[in-house]
């Protein structure tokens, strides 16, 4: 399925909020093998320091991993929650390229600027 498909599901979804269907679209532009912070992910769906609640909206992806919330991490570089579990974000993001520069899942290799939308 293509992007503009899930795109659309996303819209078209009566079962999602407003903020959650923005997150979902804020989570689409990621591109594969790169990441951004929950709080680069609140701003762009128009919120601002709602770093945690952009998380909550992650956390209920009906379609992970397709529209790919796995690519949002903490803004320190660490690997932040994921509802399928850490383990399996830390595979999803490696098999990506996304390189870690520890056990515990910091990522390596990205600017913080990058990362909040600064």
């Amino acid at each position: 399925m293509g992007k503009g498909s899930w795109e659309s599901k996303i819209k078209e979804n009566p079962e999602l909020t407003a903020f959650q269907k923005k997150v979902l679209l804020a989570v689409m532009e990621i591109p594969r093998g790169k990441t951004r912070s929950y709080a680069w992910t609140a701003a762009k769906a128009g919120r601002s320091g709602a770093a945690r609640a952009a998380g909550n909206a992650l956390n209920k992806n009906p379609y992970a991993p397709y529209v790919p919330c796995h690519r949002v991490i903490a803004s320190d570089g660490s690997i932040g929650g994921y509802a399928h579990g850490t383990e399996k974000k830390k595979r999803l993001l490696k098999k990506e390229g996304v390189r870690f520069k520890d056990k515990k899942g910091t990522v390596k290799g990205e600017s913080r600027d990058k990362r909040s939308g600064k």
